[in-house]
């Protein structure tokens, strides 16, 4: 069974939902987690901290580089994500559509690449 990535798409600067918006949400993508495992479709979740808590790692010429802050300035960022096992695409497509659901923000599908 093939593995795919959703990534929940967050826009930069927006507004946090209010303290009891943010519980419903949260019971939804528990609930929504809970049927992936249920499905047998669940491998792993997580949310992330703001870009602004990243730290950008590079080598060039033999030299680490650190930088604070994120490596590229957006209008969203990566916010959180789910892998799920799926059979092929559309199947991968409705997990998507269920977590965008729970959520209520737009959520990326995509494979990972498979020898």
């Amino acid at each position: 069974m093939k593995q795919y990535l959703l990534s929940v798409v967050t826009p930069t600067g927006g507004e946090p939902p209010a303290p009891e918006e943010l519980k419903a949400i949260m019971a939804d993508v528990e609930a929504f987690h809970d049927e992936l495992k249920a499905a047998g479709a669940w491998v792993f979740a997580g949310g992330l901290h703001a870009p602004e808590t990243a730290t950008v790692v590079q080598v060039t010429g033999g030299e680490t580089v650190m930088t604070d802050g994120p490596f590229i300035e957006g209008k969203e960022y990566l916010g959180g994500i789910c892998i799920v096992k799926a059979p092929d695409l559309d199947a991968a497509l409705e997990w998507g559509r269920k977590a965008a659901t729970a959520i209520s923000l737009p959520i990326e599908v995509r494979s990972f690449v498979q020898d």
